[in-house]
């Protein structure tokens, strides 16, 4: 390992898995797991060790198709709606589906198709041809040919055939087992008491369900402290009883990340430090012949890593093929930056809109698990990239079904917390119906729906010359006069975010130029920091004059949380966010929030649902508890 980084080296995500391979054949690792037998009702999941060769045919005798009457296709010769053939009693015997053909008959009359005479004879107004509606011996399986090769995951529908062809028990690999080990000295159980610096151990028990959901059995052990002497014990004990040890953080270069150094004096580190991201400083080794994975600490990066390198390797050991989901083609919504030299790994929610697949980036954050939540999709943006530009095409990798996507409303604009709510709200009341909104900014929502990228843009920019909200911005995106709707959402209380108590004594915007003040903005081309642009111009100060005005963040809720965290002292945002955070508020104004669709929105099938959202009067009621809104105009349509 070299002394001048912690890592050996940025190795490609191709490469790494190469290099890990040779490493766990030269540690005796084994290709494969052991292979079992099971009754073959409970083989699904599981992937075939062996051929299956059937032991029978099916069906096993030529049977009837359908419910009617088995008779003999020439005695039907003739037969027509103004001549039709009368089968005595003895000439035909009555079939229901699935039975024995009877000796001497070759077809049959579908039960419905057959008049009978007072006399019992069978009338028939058509001939039939030879073996209609029956099913010969052998039609679905013929006894002694191959079913099913070695190496196929096994589904519902396999195992019925199987059954079908005569098997009893079959040949499959066991279920990897998968042992988690989690460690550091900051790490706390599910459902504990935390003190601050304390973290949940989230990780451990979201990969033993992705390992689950890969088809293995997975166990998580206690929490390891950081002592590199501990964490090799326990990693010794683990890989008895495992075919996979993931051990949980530490992977990086901190006083505490021990994972290089515990893989590497008990077996051998094969990479340490791959070219993504998220899940750089990922560790892939093997110790006392087992697979090992230091997994990084970030949930992102974890979930990640477990997709990128534990599944394929896994599958292998099955001998199966990697799962792999379906993917497509898609616009981006806005531009797309990346750093050359990794595989960016970057989760995307979707919407088609006018009859494209639009994606619209999640924050990147390693730590951002709500991201891995609220994806939709992945696009890998390959190392040699620098980004994508907006509306350009790309490759999505799909975690949700097209069918889903298409019911999907695209809301891109300003952020606000009745979306939040309008989307939970839409899918209680229709499970198929997802309101996905992504906060870069009026001026970008209003831009993305120009450029055809969503279907809603939420708006609340004040143009300082007329004192006019959003309709000005229309007019000059658009032009005058042009085929867009403006629909209002809420009107609702902007000012300052301070702490419990505004311990500043904070009074308003002219306080904002205080040297001692600390404040986060809005990032351009948000609504709220047009506002705030304003309210400096009317008192003649300089927004360099602010400290901290060049610092940002992307929504309500963030600059809340800046406060909360005690880094910043104030910021500009809504009064239901600083509620969210226990904060107190100064009032600043009073603002309209619009929705602005084109017009032919108005009847598209898609939105009704959230315009019937708006007429709701328990929804308008919600909205106005959440403090600092007013319904008043909600749903009256501006222009």
């Amino acid at each position: 390992m070299s002394a001048a980084s912690p890592f050996v080296s940025d190795v490609p995500a191709a490469q790494a898995h190469s290099v890990w391979r040779e490493t766990r054949a030269a540690a005796g690792c084994p290709a494969r797991v052991d292979a079992v037998r099971v009754p073959v009702g409970a083989a699904v999941g599981r992937v075939t060790a062996e051929p299956v060769w059937a032991l029978r045919s099916s069906p096993a005798f030529d049977s009837s198709a359908m419910d009617g009457i088995a008779v003999r296709a020439a005695d039907t010769v003739g037969a027509s709606e103004t001549s039709p053939v009368f089968l005595p009693v003895d000439d035909f015997a009555v079939v229901d589906t699935g039975d024995p053909l009877p000796d001497g008959y070759d077809a049959v009359v579908m039960r419905e198709h057959v008049h009978r005479t007072p006399a019992g004879e069978a009338e028939l107004r058509a001939a039939v041809p030879p073996y209609q509606h029956v099913r010969s011996i052998g039609e679905d399986i013929s006894a002694g040919e191959l079913l099913l090769p070695e190496g196929h995951r096994l589904r519902p529908v396999d195992i019925a055939a199987c059954a079908a062809a005569g098997a009893v028990e079959l040949g499959v690999r066991r279920a990897p087992r998968v042992v988690i080990v989690p460690t550091g000295d900051e790490i706390r159980p599910i459902g504990a008491e935390l003190a601050p610096g304390d973290i949940l151990d989230t990780n451990s028990m979201m990969l033993a369900a992705q390992a689950r959901e890969a088809g293995c059995d997975a166990r998580v052990t206690g929490i390891v402290p950081d002592d590199p002497e501990v964490i090799t014990s326990v990693l010794r004990e683990a890989t008895r009883d495992a075919d996979l040890v993931l051990l949980i953080a530490g992977s990086s270069a901190g006083r505490d990340d021990y994972t290089a150094r515990v893989v590497a004096g008990a077996g051998v580190v094969a990479v340490h430090g791959v070219a993504v991201r998220p899940g750089h400083p990922v560790v892939l080794g093997a110790v006392e012949a087992t697979p090992v994975i230091g997994v990084p600490g970030y949930p992102v990066s974890a979930a990640l890593t477990f997709d990128i390198f534990a599944a394929p390797m896994l599958a292998e050991l099955e001998g199966a093929a990697p799962r792999e989901r379906p993917s497509a083609t898609a616009h981006l919504a806005r531009k797309l930056p990346s750093a050359i030299g990794m595989d960016d790994w970057v989760r995307v929610r979707l919407g088609r809109v006018r009859d494209r697949l639009v994606a619209t980036p999640l924050p990147r954050g390693a730590g951002v698990l709500t991201s891995l939540v609220r994806a939709d999709g992945l696009l890998v943006v390959p190392s040699g990239v620098e980004g994508h530009h907006a509306g350009e095409q790309v490759r999505v990798e799909l975690l949700r079904g097209l069918s889903e996507i298409g019911r999907t409303i695209v809301a891109i604009g300003s952020h606000d917390l009745v979306l939040d709510l309008a989307a939970s709200a839409l899918r209680a009341a229709d499970p198929l119906i997802t309101l996905a909104s992504s906060n870069v900014g009026s001026l970008g929502g209003l831009v993305a729906l120009r450029d055809g990228l969503c279907h809603v843009a939420g708006s609340h920019l004040l143009d300082p010359a007329t004192g006019e909200y959003t309709l000005p911005y229309v007019d000059k995106l658009f032009g005058a006069g042009a085929d867009i709707a403006v629909i209002r959402l809420v009107h609702r209380d902007q000012g300052l975010i301070v702490a419990p108590g505004n311990p500043l004594g904070l009074d308003g915007v002219k306080d904002l130029t205080r040297p001692e003040l600390r404040y986060v903005n809005r990032q351009r081309g948000a609504g709220t920091r047009a506002l705030l642009d304003h309210e400096l111009a009317k008192l003649d100060i300089d927004p360099g004059e602010v400290p901290g005005y060049s610092r940002e963040e992307h929504t309500h809720l963030a600059v809340a949380a800046a406060v909360a965290a005690g880094r910043v002292d104030a910021g500009l945002g809504i009064l239901a966010a600083a509620r969210a955070f226990g904060l107190d508020f100064v009032p600043v104004a009073q603002e309209p929030y619009d929705l602005v669709v084109r017009t032919g929105a108005l009847s598209d099938g898609l939105l009704a649902p959230l315009w019937a959202l708006l007429d709701r009067p328990d929804f308008r009621a919600e909205v106005e508890a959440l403090g600092g809104y007013s319904c008043v105009e909600t749903g009256r349509r501006i222009r």
